[in-house]
Formats: C-alpha cells, structure tokens, sequence
C-alpha cells in the first residue's frame, strides 16, 4: 500500500513537472511569436492607414456598382493621381510661351492680347529668361478706359463734374508697358515641384500664373492655375478658345500632324494600327516621339520610321524642336518588303 501509494505520488509529481515544462516551453514561444516593443512602435508609425485607404479607394473606383458615373471615377481617379504630377508635368514649354517686351507699346499689347487670346501675358526685360511679371488684360482696360473717359458739369454745379462718356482719342497708345506701371508680379517655382504645392500656393496668394525657374536660373516653361484643374476635371475652353486641329487625313494613307499632337489623339486619327506602346513611357506627343527615336533633335526632310508600318517625315523644325510632320502609311505588305 505504502509502496503503491508512493508510486501514484511519483507518477503525479512526473506528470506534474512534464505539466509545468510544457507551460514553460508554451509561455517561451508566445514571447518569441509576439512582437517586441521596439517592432510594435515601427509597425504603429508607419503609414499603413493612408496607403491602404487610397489603395482601397483605387480599387473601389475600379470595380463595378460604385455609384459613381463614369466621369466622376475619372475625376476622383484624377484627383489620386495628383499627388504624383510635378509642374514639370502641366506646364507650357518655353518654346510656345507667348510673351512681350516690357517695352512694348500699348497698341502692341493689345494686338498681342488679340492675337493670343489670353487674359494673362508674361513680360520680359531682355529675352525669355529675363521675366520680369505679367500684364493682366483686366488692368490694361482698365487703364484705356480711365484715360478714354470725359467729364461734364451740372448746370450750375461746375465744383462736381460727371462723366459724360468716353472718348478713344484721348489714349496714347505710345505709352510702353514700363511708363503705364501694368505689370503684376507672377510666381517663380521649379519643375519639380509638386503641382498641389503649386496650386495651394496659388491659392494663397491670389496668384494664378507661374514662371518655371530651372537650375541655371532660365526659363523652363510657364504654368496657370488652370493649367493644373484641367489635370483633375479635364479640358477647360470658354467661349474665346477654337478648337485647334492637330492631325489631319489628307487621304491614301498620308496623315499632317503638329508636333504637339498627343500620341492617343494621333492614333485616334491615324488607327490602332500606328503602335506607339513602344514610346509611350518616353514620350507623350509625337514630336516627342520622333526626338526620342532619334536621339536628337531632326532637321526638316528627315524621314524615320519609328511606328511599324509608318514612315514619318519631318516638315517643319528648329534647332529647338519639331514642329510639323507627315505621316505616311506603307501599303499592305510593303513593310515586310523593306531590306533590313
């Protein structure tokens, strides 16, 4: 009995410490699994929450039965993808900004205004990269109508003259940009900030153009405010902006395009089959295209085939950039034909 009793004692103590070795062992590994408090802090500042909104967003806009109309996912999508766009990105490139000389006579500033129909024109001191503001046509009426305007007086009341309408003769429109004091000031930025920067910036300072600055201190382009909402709602024309047609079908396969012409709107015009998946990482217009292809800037009569089944001529360039070209479609089979 006491023998018996002894061995169940022994087998319980056995038991228990195989129990109390397994807890161990269990407690050990739970420590091991969970995470330290160094890794919790990293795991809690890191921005996992606004990633995995916009990605969840994305992926919302994407997907079917969302409510939303097909412009308003390609407006909020738009929106997403802002926070990637530089000013780079948006802005006009020096070669097709429109400016005046600060010593431009106010009968050449209202021709220029005429001819650009633009609200807004930057002004120069010596050349491009010398920018020194802008003239809104806000201002410049402003000043013809206040130099245009007559006075009267009451019958009796020549201390309180009225006005009595207005008389063009009256403006000297010899007056040059400089003598009138029209010249507002424009922001200065570089390409590579943000295009959200920019428009907040805008924003608060009631600012709505902006002259971007490279490295060297020269003029890389221009960019407005308007310029950056068109990335999120689209293109933005008044009833002052004509619709500029940038390719043409001339017929039998022969295709005129401006430079600048966006490579969808090109295919568009031209067919699927002018491929262009090829450039479209390294360029957005199909002078860009062609500059690329090259490596250089072409002279006018250069022909490159960089599209398969296309032979694209160069009609029009400066040593700057290409500004108009032909496009000419092979005829069936004829690109194979070609030697190599």
């Amino acid at each position: 009995m006491s023998m018996s009793g002894n061995g169940d004692e022994a087998g319980l103590g056995e038991r228990g410490a195989s129990d109390t070795a397994a807890d161990a062992r269990s407690r050990r590994r739970q420590r091991v699994e969970e995470p330290g408090f160094f890794e919790s802090l990293v795991a809690f500042l890191k921005p996992r929450v606004p990633t995995s909104l916009r990605e969840e967003f994305v992926e919302a806009l994407d997907g079917e039965g969302t409510g939303f109309t097909a412009n308003e996912r390609l407006m909020l999508t738009n929106i997403l993808e802002l926070h990637d766009v530089r000013v780079e990105d948006v802005m006009v490139p020096r070669t097709e900004i429109e400016a005046i000389s600060i010593n431009a006579t106010l009968a050449e500033l209202m021709e220029r205004f005429e001819e650009s129909g633009h609200s807004r024109m930057p002004v120069f001191g010596e050349g491009l990269d010398d920018l020194l503001g802008m003239v809104h046509i806000r201002d410049m009426v402003g000043h013809v109508t206040r130099a245009a305007l007559c006075f009267g007086h009451e019958d009796g009341k020549p201390e309180a003259p009225v006005r009595s309408g207005l008389d063009l003769g009256r403006v000297d429109l010899r007056h040059t940009i400089s003598d009138l004091g029209l010249l507002r000031q424009t922001l200065f930025v570089p390409p590579s900030m943000h295009a959200a920067e920019l428009m907040a910036r805008m924003q608060a300072s009631h600012i709505q153009m902006a002259l971007v600055i490279d490295e060297y201190g020269g003029t890389d382009g221009l960019v407005s405010l308007e310029d950056i909402l068109e990335m999120v709602v689209g293109d933005i024309e008044d009833e002052h902006d004509d619709e500029e047609i940038l390719v043409t079908d001339a017929g039998d396969g022969v295709y005129y395009a401006d430079a600048r012409a966006d490579l969808d709107e090109v295919q568009r015009v031209v067919g699927l089959d002018f491929d262009v998946r090829m450039h479209e990482d390294e360029a957005d217009t199909i002078g860009g295209l062609v500059v690329n292809a090259l490596g250089r800037v072409p002279e006018a009569g250069t022909v490159v085939e960089a599209v398969p089944g296309f032979e694209i001529e160069i009609l029009e360039a400066d040593p700057r950039r290409v500004k108009r070209l032909r496009i000419v479609r092979f005829p069936e089979g004829a690109a194979e034909s070609l030697p190599d």
